[in-house]
């Protein structure tokens, strides 16, 4: 039987102990191998046409050239690989999802949250990841029941009262607030199992909170939508199938 290729790494960062950082944690998964080292933009560039590479560890602040001008550049190459941010910024969290990035690192970080990144870029990259997901995602406590965001360099615990309905994106969600919508890393499956008190998956894009449902509304094919109360009256779809138990939910 042929053995699986190791998945090739490329480290692109501008800070020596940065890049040193991610070899040593690289060292616990034997399915990656790093095989190439950048400290800007334009070194990577290099790299990048010389070799086929699998996953590329990216800065975002780096001399002559952002990691996200550089994710730009790929997005039109075929078979480009898999992107994981790694940076001490997590202002960008939402520029990198749009450029399809697989992951975003705000550092520091340790070997786990890396494992969790390689297996969502490359799929099981170690005989060692077939360890149970954290306890946090199965038995929430009161404080873990709140949601992690990062905003302004620092991390804030969103309350599940402030949050009016979750949104899929990619592997991750997007909270809508009040007046702003962020990103947090939780899948919209996580969100479900830790918002356990008046959240309603209506959709498989959407979970709602139904304590800030403002009206139901119906459209002209009979599909059902829920106006929400935040300062935008925003309108969350309804699937047919889950529009029944909704009703019943909220008693009408």
């Amino acid at each position: 039987m042929t053995a699986r290729r190791r998945a090739r790494c490329l480290i692109v960062d501008d800070e020596a102990p940065a890049r040193e950082e991610l070899r040593y944690l690289l060292q616990s998964f034997p399915g990656v191998q790093v095989v190439g080292e950048a400290t800007n933009a334009d070194e990577a560039g290099l790299l990048l046409d010389s070799l086929e590479y699998d996953v590329v560890l990216l800065d975002i602040r780096m001399p002559g050239g952002t990691g996200l001008d550089l994710a730009a550049r790929l997005s039109s190459r075929d078979g480009r690989p898999a992107i994981i941010f790694t940076t001490a910024y997590p202002d960008h969290a939402v520029e990198a999802f749009d450029l399809s990035a697989a992951d975003y690192l705000v550092k520091p970080f340790d070997e786990e949250r890396l494992g969790r990144a390689l297996r969502r870029a490359l799929g099981d990259v170690s005989a060692d990841d077939d360890e149970p997901p954290p306890s946090g995602h199965d038995q929430p406590t009161v404080v873990e029941l709140r949601i992690p965001i990062q905003q302004a360099g620092r991390t804030v615990l969103v309350e599940p009262e402030a949050i009016y309905y979750a949104t899929a994106s990619r592997g991750y969600s997007y909270l809508k607030l009040v007046d702003d919508r962020v990103l947090t890393t939780y899948t919209l499956a996580d969100l479900e199992r830790r918002l356990t008190t008046g959240f309603f998956r209506c959709h498989r894009s959407y979970l709602v909170n139904l304590n800030h449902v403002r009206e139901l509304v119906s459209n002209y094919q009979g599909s059902l939508a829920l106006v929400m109360d935040d300062s935008e009256r925003s309108r969350v779809e309804v699937s047919r199938r889950q529009a029944p138990a909704l009703r019943r939910a909220l008693g009408v």
